[in-house]
């Protein structure tokens, strides 16, 4: 089962809370953060580190597992942990995004997405062209980001049919397992989100917490 929580990292642009979080973060954590510059940078780097280590702790899971995700985008952060699978010996992939709902550049589709994609962005009225456009892009990103390839991976190397779940139509053929998804808003409908996992069980509720009452 892989399990899916989002956070506000609002709280963490106040120096007392951030300091509240990054202490509690590992050293080479807290070295990444530093090295960003930007408050909200720091924030997003120390908020999601937080996040993903409470679900560790809350699901029991091992320090040294391999099998969760995590990103952020403005001020949300997000992570997908598998909790429990049942062959023991199985590679789960796990693969997520997050991203603000913004203007997009209309040739990026056109160039980097495939076409009947591009298609599909354009055939919907003008002001849901943003929002179906990041539906692809987290979409996509969250299944780079489980087979590892991550940005290294052509974005039309794989063809996504949106749907209630979207489904991969088409993939690398390196990648011969079943992928699966999971959609949400976050925001009150300004960001989306998406999971990609080799799990068939995906929670599709994805819980929202305060970092700071973890």
């Amino acid at each position: 089962m892989v399990k899916t929580w989002a956070a506000d990292i609002t709280p963490l642009l106040e120096e007392a809370c951030y300091r509240q979080c990054y202490l509690e973060a590992p050293a080479f954590r807290q070295e990444k953060a530093d090295r960003i510059k930007s408050m909200k940078g720091k924030a997003q780097s120390i908020g999601v580190w937080t996040l993903y280590n409470h679900m560790r702790q809350f699901y029991q899971l091992e320090e040294d597992m391999r099998e969760y995700n995590f990103s952020h985008s403005g001020d949300y952060v997000l992570c997908a942990v598998c909790t429990e699978h049942e062959n023991a010996g199985e590679k789960i992939r796990v693969g997520c995004d997050v991203e603000q709902i913004r203007s997009f550049r209309i040739d990026m589709a056109k160039r980097f997405f495939c076409k009947s994609e591009y298609q599909n962005i354009m055939e919907v009225q003008e002001a849901m062209q943003q929002e179906v456009f990041c539906r692809y892009w987290v979409l996509k990103e969250s299944f780079m980001k489980a087979t590892g390839k991550g940005m290294a991976m052509a974005l039309n190397s794989f063809e996504i049919q949106l749907g209630t779940p979207s489904v991969l139509l088409r993939q690398p053929e390196e990648f011969s397992e079943t992928f699966y998804y999971m959609e949400s808003k976050l925001g009150n409908g300004a960001y989306r989100m998406a999971v990609c996992s080799t799990d068939e069980e995906i929670d599709v509720e994805v819980k929202e917490v305060q970092l700071l009452g973890l």
